[in-house]
């Protein structure tokens, strides 16, 4: 039997494509141990949606993912220009990936305002954070995707086993 494959976000993957052009490399064996299994579906929401490497900071303003797939918030850059149709093309990209895979876990990286799962920054450029989801966690929720952050793999797994075993 097929193992499920994962999305994961490509900058815990090692791939420069943060905003800052950094990554934000994630070491962890389970994540190399899925990457030795071939399981692992890279994605870059924002540079799917045609964003630059590196760009502006961007955060959600007023809201949340939740929020910005029902019309209520917006996302925006540090330097006021709001990039939400960006922030909603790479999530679609993310979700067509998923449905092509069959994926049924993520793993994205905490606090962005694409991939936060739990924690995102509240739209004030202060360095605050708030409880949130990122607008492509948010859309891959909707879809019945489990979404984990780099600081639940363990979970991942746990749900990844579970969902074998059935």
């Amino acid at each position: 039997m097929p193992q499920d494959k994962i999305l994961v976000s490509a900058c815990l993957l090692g791939n420069p494509v943060r905003y800052n052009g950094k990554s934000l490399t994630l070491q962890s064996d389970i994540l190399l141990h899925w990457q030795q299994q071939g399981r692992v579906v890279s994605v870059c929401p924002e540079v799917g949606g045609g964003m630059s490497t590196p760009r502006q900071p961007a955060e959600i303003k007023n809201g949340s993912g939740e929020d910005v797939w029902q019309g209520k918030a917006i996302v925006v850059n540090n330097d006021g220009e709001e990039v939400t149709s960006a922030f909603t093309t790479g999530a679609q990209l993310a979700l067509r990936l998923c449905q092509q895979h069959q994926i049924k876990v993520a793993v994205l990286t905490e606090d962005s305002p694409s991939c936060g799962s739990q924690m995102i920054y509240d739209g004030t450029f202060t360095s605050q954070k708030t409880a949130g989801k990122g607008v492509t966690a948010a859309l891959l929720e909707q879809h019945g995707v489990l979404v984990f952050n780099q600081y639940n793999l363990e979970q991942a797994e746990q749900a990844l086993t579970l969902m074998e075993t059935v």
